[in-house]
């Protein structure tokens, strides 16, 4: 698990050494707001940056080199007001894949209802138990990312994370609070949360395991058995895929690794049986997968 082989390994480095969880690039983009000088939100990204990368997430040690790679892009849409702004939010991760220089892309999600308020010089507060439509947002998807990481690394081992994201949608939700209802909707903050925590979803909680520490880590030393590993996961999620239609969550994993996986089979034995595989159960992708068999 992760948390083990972490607190084994940086039980023997200096102390200064040690570092926070996230390596985390944070953007504002305002180039699609006019009528002001909306140059000060320069300093809002300055104060995310420094808000994820220094806060401390979880009770493990981190190394430089194991902090989470991570962005997240906020696209400023309108200026509701001078100080209250809607936005587009994305946030990728990524891990790294053992035995390479490479990196896979864990998490990918665009959340197109961020509304929140921001003046000049206002601080930015950690208080995962008060609803902030900023730092709520913020909080939610750093656990979501954490959790989502650490699945990679131990079967279900994000857990704890997961739940901590739980808290806040719920504390959101009972104030009405934009982009946390399941009332209209299936991509909500609250949606996806809740699918990554219904036991229905536990194969696809498994398959992040298998799929990064079972296929990709082993890909270059054991490339036959990989591959055979990955097609255990495709055809294993066409259950999931067939009675829960519209699935966030699912959707989110086929959205994020589509390239990958058409990689992994390209060329091989299996490409046929995979390409069957991922037909029932991510046809949104079908042009990749057409691809993969050329």
């Amino acid at each position: 698990m992760r948390a083990s082989i972490l607190v084994a390994l940086f039980a023997l480095l200096p102390l200064t050494s040690r570092a926070q969880e996230f390596n985390c690039s944070v953007s504002v983009n305002y180039r699609n707001l006019t009528g002001s000088d909306y140059t000060y939100l320069d300093e809002l990204r300055q104060r995310l940056t420094e808000y994820i990368n220094l806060q401390r997430w979880t009770e493990d040690r981190f190394e430089e080199f194991e902090r989470i790679e991570c962005t997240m892009q906020i696209i400023l849409l309108e200026a509701v007001s001078l100080t209250r702004f809607r936005a587009r939010l994305i946030v990728a991760t990524r891990r790294p894949i053992y035995g390479t220089t490479q990196q896979s892309t864990v998490l990918q999600l665009s959340d197109e209802d961020f509304v929140f308020d921001y003046a000049q010089g206002t601080p930015i507060v950690y208080d995962p138990e008060r609803y902030h439509p900023l730092t709520s947002v913020l909080n939610f998807y750093a656990l979501i990312a954490l959790g989502f990481d650490y699945d990679t690394f131990s079967p279900e081992g994000g857990s704890q994370f997961f739940q901590r994201a739980r808290r806040i949608a719920d504390i959101a939700q009972s104030g009405g609070a934009s982009g946390w209802s399941v009332i209209g909707g299936d991509r909500s903050r609250t949606d996806l949360i809740t699918q990554i925590m219904d036991p229905r979803f536990k194969p696809l909680r498994k398959a992040y395991y298998d799929y990064h520490f079972g296929c990709l880590d082993h890909f270059v030393s054991n490339t036959d058995t990989a591959r055979e590993v990955m097609l255990e996961i495709v055809e294993g999620l066409q259950s999931l895929a067939m009675n829960q239609s519209r699935s966030y969550y699912l959707d989110q994993f086929f959205a994020t690794k589509y390239q990958e996986i058409a990689a992994v089979f390209q060329g091989s034995r299996l490409a046929s049986q995979a390409f069957d595989a991922l037909a029932q159960v991510d046809p949104a992708h079908m042009a990749e997968y057409n691809r993969m068999m050329e």
